[in-house]
């Protein structure tokens, strides 16, 4: 697995953290559309599990970025799916 990042105490994927800023900066109105949304969750899925540290950076993500709200049922949705395959 990659390296952690630790925000409040609490370890996350540090790699889904920055993907999720670097979908956030730059262009568009800063919130995650359906298509960075896809990107994260093949970023997710590049492991064999849905490990707790990346449910729980999933969580952080959903929580403190901002999604359209198409992007956010959609990935909701595809995690499911793919988490119940595990």
């Amino acid at each position: 697995m990659g390296y952690y990042k630790t925000i409040d105490g609490k370890k996350y994927d540090g790699e889904l953290i920055e993907l999720a800023d670097s979908l956030t900066s730059g262009g568009g109105d800063g919130r995650i559309s359906k298509e960075d949304a896809s990107k994260l969750l093949e970023a997710v899925k590049d492991g064999a599990s849905y490990t707790d540290i990346e449910k729980d950076t999933m969580a952080y993500v959903r929580d403190n970025y901002k999604w359209t709200e198409a992007a956010d049922e959609w990935f909701r949705t595809e995690i499911r799916k793919w988490a119940a395959s595990k």
